[in-house]
């Protein structure tokens, strides 16, 4: 279904509960991944994932159209994610190394990060960078987002994102080749 269709049955008083289900089942995977990639953990998230769409929920009908509805939850999702990180980091008071290697033990613990060794190391590669550098790596290496709906979601510019992205590749060579 075409997001404007989505749009139409959530303004729709009579298909709003309907059309807001459909838009839950169409970017729900979607964005447990996109969360998913940045949290490491299941359990925190679903939690994220269900944070997301009751924030969706609630501000819909604020939603202008003046960008794409995935570029506008991901944004949503986005936030909530270095929101959560930060906020770990505060609540524990540790440096951003201690959250690394406290997520480094799940993707080594976790049953769901298939695949060999190359797979897990570079999970590992991934969480040694700053959260925004993890971001945009994510974005564009595995969800194959252009640089233009980046920067709609993470409000950056595209030379800065383009510049986040190679110092990423950069600091991940070389952790997988140490």
């Amino acid at each position: 279904m075409e997001d404007k269709d989505l749009l139409l049955k959530i303004k729709n008083p009579d298909t709003r509960s309907y059309g807001f289900n459909l838009l839950v089942r169409t970017y729900q995977q979607r964005v447990y991944w996109h969360v998913r990639k940045m949290v490491i953990d299941h359990d925190d998230a679903d939690d994220l994932t269900q944070e997301v769409f009751i924030k969706i929920h609630r501000a819909i009908d604020t939603f202008r159209e003046d960008s794409q509805l995935f570029t506008w939850i991901y944004r949503i999702a986005t936030n909530e994610c270095l929101n959560f990180l930060n906020k770990k980091r505060r609540r524990f008071f540790l440096p951003i190394e201690d959250i690394s290697a406290q997520l480094s033990a799940k993707v080594d613990s976790s049953d769901s990060i298939s695949g060999d060794e190359i797979q897990k190391k570079l999970q590992k590669a991934l969480l040694q960078l700053p959260d925004k550098q993890r971001l945009v790596f994510n974005m564009k290496y595995f969800e194959d987002l252009s640089y233009e709906d980046i920067s709609e979601i993470t409000n950056t510019s595209v030379g800065a994102l383009k510049a986040s992205y190679h110092h990423a590749v950069k600091k991940i060579e070389v952790y997988l080749t140490a």
